[in-house]
């Protein structure tokens, strides 16, 4: 029987695997699977690669990576950087080290000086030191929190910035068109970086402005931010800390939690448990490659984590509140993206400095600036507890000095008797009550996303919360989602619907504000029960 094409290119693929293992598994595999494994190989989104550990072209594998750091190499040769130093990190997955050791070797052998860190890092350190090296570009192999059977290849390239079209349509074209994966060069890198780490952990530590100590309950989630983020605080002069110890050293397989992701309530229990135990000011929860801050407070009832909108809140006044008035303000910008909280743009306002709204993604935030001659990004967030709170050092979201920065505020504030829950409360007077949520609607696939998305656009709801619905569709701006909008003078509903880029979901953003604050609670309660009725009706979608 004559082999059919797909069975063809796999087992050309099997014949060249350079990895014996992922190449068993191939030979494991049905067509049927064979065809499901070769039919839609992994793409860039999220600005790299992201998927599951298996082997074929639709997973992370040795091949994948290989093909892909030659590829990296191709277009930085294409755009004249050839010889340009190369800076390749990775957390502590499963696979990491060795797809670390092939891109860091795959691109050696291209002719680039390749610094290879000795050690699983965060990904804020890749991105700072391809900043301040000055590197041509950066990978760090990671997958941020997604489950123990994923990684991924995230890519920087000069001045620290995490890519975009068209550089990742350029990188995949190169990767279509690279040699088989055990035709590809390598050469030997010997691991360092030291210094590039020393840096790091100093410049986090130097977000400080205050010196009041700070008692902090802390948990890495299994990842690789324990080290450096203690080396951080204590460098701050932040020393009362505890940790969750069977959640600090590095391990793949995250064995506490259901899910790495801290935004999800029951992940950060025992953090909070350790918070609650030794009384502590604040607690923290880095994701595990610590790209990203979750932050925990005392309230009345108990302990409770702050929203992603929450903390950008409280860190994007704090930061403003700091920059010179007048023509320094003026010349300053803050940036949230178009999912999360509007409170951010009017924080901005009253400050007198400039906001920018991005699409979604730390890739587009950490550019806001780009196109504002005169202007510095000060600070960027975005709802999913991203925060980039030093853009001069990184240009990515970095849970590390976010969390120094959060101490830091709390110190401040306790300095005028006030807490993190006082300020929400401040804010809230001077902007009115903002709450915010967000509802997933799983899905089979992105066909069916596409489905979901085009039958709101036919069909979008008439009311939100009893108010007229205003639609912006931002497909004609090269974002894939909708914006509907409804209110009064004193109310405001919004919701911003958007399939998901790392998940088979649909996503939507729920805001409600609230202008007359003149009984807070009351406000509050309202601002909450529209919030449910309209997250009620996101749901249904």
């Amino acid at each position: 029987m004559t082999a059919s094409p797909m069975t063809s290119t796999a087992q050309d693929w099997i014949s060249h695997d350079p990895d014996p293992k992922t190449a068993a598994e191939l030979l494991e595999c049905s067509e049927e699977e064979l065809e499901r494994r070769f039919a839609h190989p992994l793409s860039f989104g999220t600005a790299g690669l992201r998927g599951p550990l298996r082997a074929g072209p639709g997973g992370m594998n040795l091949a994948v990576v290989t093909r892909a750091s030659w590829a990296v190499g191709k277009v930085l040769m294409d755009r004249g950087l050839a010889g340009q130093d190369v800076i390749v990190g990775r957390d502590a997955r499963h696979g990491s080290d060795d797809f670390a050791l092939a891109a860091a070797e795959v691109l050696a052998a291209q002719g680039f000086p390749v610094t290879l860190f000795f050690t699983a890092v965060p990904t804020p350190v890749v991105a700072f030191a391809v900043r301040h090296r000055p590197a041509a570009a950066g990978i760090q192999i990671t997958a941020s929190h997604n489950p123990p059977s994923d990684n991924g290849f995230k890519v920087y390239f000069g001045g620290g910035f995490p890519i975009v079209e068209p550089t990742d349509r350029e990188i995949e074209k190169a990767m279509a068109e690279a040699p088989h994966a055990d035709e590809i060069p390598r050469q030997s890198v010997e691991p360092g970086g030291v210094n590039e780490v020393q840096r790091y952990v100093e410049r986090a530590a130097n977000v400080r402005h205050t010196h009041g100590s700070v008692r902090v309950a802390f948990t890495p989630l299994h990842g690789v931010g324990g080290e450096f983020a203690l080396d951080a605080f204590v460098r701050a002069g932040l020393s009362d800390l505890h940790v969750v110890e069977d959640q600090f050293a590095p391990d793949p397989d995250f064995p506490t939690v259901a899910s790495a992701n801290p935004e999800e309530p029951e992940t950060v229990d025992a953090v909070l448990k350790l918070a609650a135990d030794v009384d502590a000011d604040v607690a923290i929860a880095l994701d595990p490659d610590a790209d990203r801050c979750a932050v925990g407070v005392p309230a009345p009832d108990g302990w409770r984590m702050l929203s992603g909108d929450e903390t950008g809140w409280l860190l994007g006044d704090y930061i403003l509140s700091q920059v010179e008035p007048g023509p320094v303000t003026e010349a300053t910008v803050v940036a949230s993206s178009l999912v999360s909280s509007r409170m951010l743009a009017a924080i901005a306002r009253e400050h007198g400095a400039g906001h920018v709204e991005t699409p979604t993604g730390f890739k587009w935030l950490s550019r806001a600036d780009a196109d504002l001659p005169g202007c510095t990004l000060v600070y960027a967030y975005e709802e999913a507890i991203g925060h980039c709170v030093d853009p001069s050092a990184v240009r990515d979201k970095d849970g590390i000095s976010a969390a120094v920065l959060v101490c830091d505020l709390i110190a401040a504030l306790r300095d005028r008797g006030h807490t993190l829950l006082d300020a929400l409360d401040d804010l809230a007077r001077r902007h009115g009550v903002h709450t915010t949520t967000a509802v997933s609607r799983t899905v089979e696939d992105s066909h069916e996303a596409g489905a979901v998305m085009a039958r709101l656009r036919e069909t979008p709801p008439e009311r939100l919360a009893g108010y007229e619905v205003t639609v912006t569709d931002l497909r004609d701006d090269g974002t894939d989602a909708l914006i509907l909008v409804g209110g009064d003078d004193d109310t405001a509903v919004r919701v911003v619907v958007r399939p998901s880029g790392t998940e088979p979901k649909v996503k939507s953003y729920v805001e409600v504000r609230c202008r007359d604050v003149a009984d807070m609670a009351a406000a509050r309660d309202r601002a909450r029960r529209l919030q449910d009725e309209v997250t009620d009706l996101a749901a249904r979608f």
